[in-house]
């Protein structure tokens, strides 16, 4: 699977095309489904441009695309950076009128499994973030199920972000390191079918991580939440353009 990473926490100031309204969000959307992605992740944002969990504002986003792409699976980030209080995540998830088909959690901040508890309750698919091999640990103790795991690679140094994605990944059970698995495999409680990976990373080594992605045969992304630039070097037009390349390099 290749799922497109919309804006995340940019805004123009970083790229001009990056999509902020829930307008923006539809229009790239759509067009990155039409080249062939097969999920879209978005960080909804409020009228002043400022990330939320707020259910109008992630009612607003995912009515948007939805009108422009129906039936495309839409996830958002619950991320402790956008509520730092992970009560008062708890309670946006269990306010939320209009439900995401996914959403992401990561595994090391505060009250993550919990955050996944009231997801996986409204019947929302848990993606678990991993950023390192502690959270590899933490995520290993939760009685949440997942459906799908995040190996995120933070690191700007490419050779780091290679060796990181290596580590985490021998630390996962032997069955999620195996290639994708079907998406209903996916929603299978955790024990009974492992959950697919998708590894991806972000800046100067999103290109690198993704060709490991590729040649694992594991999910990714591509967006300019993780990237500016096409695989040349050169600054990128838009998401269209990154997902064209990502489908160039072998992304499916």
């Amino acid at each position: 699977m290749l799922k497109a990473c919309l804006n995340g926490g940019r805004g123009r100031d970083a790229h001009p095309a990056v999509p902020v309204t829930p307008a923006e969000l539809a229009v790239d959307a759509a067009r990155c489904a039409a080249l062939g992605v097969a999920a879209v992740h978005v960080h909804p944002r409020d009228a002043s441009g400022v990330e939320s969990l707020r259910p109008e504002v992630i009612a607003d986003a995912l009515a948007a695309i939805r009108a422009a792409r129906p039936g495309l699976p839409v996830g958002v980030s619950t991320g402790a950076w956008i509520e730092p209080d992970p009560a008062a995540r708890v309670a946006a998830v269990r306010s939320w009128s209009v439900l995401p088909d996914f959403a992401s959690v990561n595994a090391h901040e505060a009250g993550a499994e919990a955050v996944a508890a009231a997801l996986h309750e409204r019947g929302v698919l848990v993606e678990v973030g991993l950023w390192t091999l502690d959270a590899v640990e933490a995520y290993q103790s939760w009685r949440v199920p997942v459906g799908r795991i995040l190996v995120e690679c933070m690191a700007e140094e490419v050779p780091v972000a290679v060796a990181d994605a290596a580590r985490i990944l021998a630390a996962l059970p032997s069955s999620s390191r195996a290639p994708a698995v079907p998406p209903s495999a996916a929603r299978s409680p955790q024990g009974a079918v492992a959950p697919p990976v998708l590894l991806h990373a972000e800046g100067p080594a999103t290109w690198a991580v993704l060709a490991e992605a590729v040649s694992r045969g594991l999910h990714t992304r591509i967006g300019l939440e993780d990237t500016l630039l096409l695989p040349d070097g050169t600054p990128t037009p838009d998401n269209a353009a990154l997902v064209t390349a990502a489908l160039a390099a072998g992304a499916r």
